[in-house]
């Protein structure tokens, strides 16, 4: 009777155990205490973010890579709070002589960084001489506060000559052809977690930006075409009026076309025969502005329906050195993962009215642009293309600050890679990460997902970003089947789409729409330490078959995949979700109903990770 006892308490406390509280870090708990964020996994009743207008004019000349600029920022302080200050970002000044970095530079591209020549707010004339430039940060501190819910007006000048090598996300791709990513000085975020952002930029953990208007107008030679995130409005005035026609229409068909062929590319007709053209873009409630430019690319161009109930468009674009043969085909990679986005997964209406693929020298995104580098094999490109592609949704339409949280949009691009690459080309087997997450697994090299992308660097950063979290989410998919994941990922899409998530809004969120408390799960994956490791205990044969026990040697929850091979050499597969593991348990036992002899058993699938595969395969005698 007493281990009857024992074991009825057993059972009653694992569910209890399941049920546990995620631990949560005091400044965060501080979101719910002051209403910003809610446990509920919405918005709290006090959340608020900033936001702004830009109105950017910007020149460049591509034989100097001078960029120039103005820029008029209307600032919308909603916090709170009253500023006393401003923060911005120089992200340009990651080349500046004497900058930290994380990265190799080229001694041809270090400089001066971003000179600014000009510097207003509200009216206040500042001294630029006198600036606070501490690298990538500048900090101005106001004679006059920006009150709560107030406004500011800022009016910035500067320069700064683009990198010709050391392509770290923005540069010179080659002569006549160039990516410009933060040309433009910006208001640093200032959020209800931890006020102004004041991380510096040095190479490797990515961005935090506010959702803002902009409004730009880019100035560069004849001849050279220009592709940007928002949409183009004055496309009469910059192209000839045959490549204007072509673009329209490109909008509004779903075959692919060219909007400037090689050939066109040689007759140098494409623009306005000005000596300089200025193209203008508008684009709302994004993250960022980016363009690129070049005046021998080609430019392919189709369109799909996004979104059936609203009958939406999105125009995709690649541009590309026609020398580069790999892109040929990135327009169709492009356009099946735009539609694979809308319609399999995450089975959301595409967000933008258009995305462009540029043949770059990185592998980056941005809202509406990907700077994609030359491939070497087919395979890549469908995986660079689909992973770069998926970033739209995280972190851009989402807002995630990636600089501390890179495996809430990494980890989702990861799963969208593995998914949306198969349904391109069957014959694609994406495993990317997954073997190098089972070699470091509880090593030095490892640490918990949720550790903060800006304390690592490396292999740590690496795993924790793309393969983990990844995995973690497609586990979850597994468990929960396709209709209710969808259903808890476009309840965390809603909640937070245009808003800035941190973990906790995304754990509550996934909770709410599941429908189910899925802590056990995320506590296990992303905070706790451990490795995963499953093995074939035994194989015993019983009146009906086979009973396999299969035993989680490691601590970290995955699914148990089995392929059965029987003496006539057929096989059968055998699937166990995360579920198995969920109340506890150290093994399970799989029956397989049988008459045949089995002679062997294979434990394992592609997306599944193992530290120890040693003891994945069972032979009978």
């Amino acid at each position: 009777m007493r281990h009857l006892f024992s074991f009825v308490c057993l059972l009653l406390t694992l569910p209890a155990l399941a049920q546990q509280p995620l631990p949560v870090p005091r400044n965060l708990q501080a979101t719910f205490a002051k209403g910003t964020r809610a446990e509920s996994g919405l918005p709290g009743p006090n959340y608020w973010q900033n936001t702004a207008d830009y109105d950017l004019n910007v020149s460049f000349d591509p034989t100097t890579r001078r960029v120039a600029g103005t820029l008029a920022i209307n600032y919308q302080n909603n916090s709170p709070d009253s500023l006393r200050q401003l923060w911005f970002k120089l992200y340009p000044n990651l080349y500046k002589k004497g900058a930290p970095r994380n990265r190799a530079i080229s001694p041809e591209d270090i400089g001066e960084g971003v000179a600014i020549s000009a510097l207003t707010i509200n009216g206040e004339v500042f001294d630029v001489k006198k600036l606070a430039i501490d690298a990538t940060n500048l900090t101005v501190p106001l004679r006059r506060a920006i009150g709560a819910r107030q406004a500011a007006t800022v009016k910035v000048a500067y320069s700064y000559t683009l990198n010709k090598g050391s392509h770290i996300r923005t540069g010179e791709v080659e002569p006549g052809a160039a990516f410009l990513a933060y040309f433009f000085p910006r208001i640093a975020v200032y959020d209800d977690i931890d006020g102004w952002n004041k991380q510096p930029y040095t190479g490797d953990q990515e961005f935090y930006n506010d959702f803002c208007n902009f409004r730009a107008a880019i100035t560069v030679p004849k001849n050279f075409v220009v592709w940007a995130t928002g949409d183009l409005k004055n496309a009469d005035q910059v192209l000839t009026k045959k490549y204007a026609q072509r673009l329209q229409d490109a909008e509004r068909q779903d075959a692919v076309a060219f909007v400037i062929s090689a050939d066109d590319a040689k007759r140098r007709d494409i623009t306005a025969p000005n000596a300089q053209n200025t193209w203008r873009f508008e684009a709302r409630n994004v993250t960022d502005f980016v363009f690129a430019t070049a005046d021998h690319y080609v430019w392919q161009s189709t369109s799909l329906v996004v979104d059936p109930a609203t009958k939406r468009r999105t125009r995709v674009d690649v541009a590309y050195n026609p020398k580069h043969k790999d892109f040929e085909e990135v327009i169709d990679f492009s356009r099946k993962t735009v539609e694979a986005m809308s319609y399999t997964f995450p089975k959301w209406p595409f967000p933008y009215a258009h995305e462009t693929v540029f043949d770059g020298l990185d592998q980056m995104e941005y809202p509406m642009m990907v700077n994609d580098n030359p491939t070497e094999t087919r395979k890549d490109a469908i995986e660079l293309t689909d992973h770069e592609i998926f970033h739209t949704m995280f972190p851009f339409y989402m807002g995630i600050n990636e600089t501390k949280y890179g495996w809430m949009d990494e980890g989702w691009a990861t799963i969208g890679e593995w998914l949306i690459s198969p349904l391109i080309d069957p014959t694609i087997v994406d495993d990317y990460g997954v073997a190098r997450y089972g070699t470091h697994a509880a090593t030095e090299n490892d640490a918990p997902i949720v550790t903060l992308s800006t304390q690592q660097s490396g292999v740590p950063f690496f795993l924790n970003s793309y393969p983990k979290p990844g995995m973690g989410y497609l586990y979850v998919k597994d468990l929960l089947g396709d209709e209710l994941f969808t259903k808890a990922l476009h309840t965390y899409i809603r909640n937070w789409n245009g808003k800035h998530p941190m973990p906790y809004d995304f754990f509550n969120s996934m909770n709410a729409g599941a429908g189910r408390n899925l802590n056990w799960f995320w506590q296990r994956w992303f905070f706790d330490d451990g490795y995963p490791d499953l093995a074939i205990a035994t194989v015993t044969k019983t009146a009906a078959g086979y009973d396999i026990i299969v035993q989680a040697k490691g601590s970290k929850p995955v699914p148990v995949d089995l392929t059965v091979t029987f003496a006539d050499k057929t096989t059968q597969q055998i699937h166990r979700t995360i579920g198995v593991w969920e109340s506890g348990a150290t093994s399970v036992t799989v029956p397989v109903a049988t008459n045949q002899l089995v002679k062997q058993v294979t434990l394992g699938s592609t997306l599944v990770s193992d530290s120890y595969a040693k003891d994945d395969v069972w032979t009978g005698k």
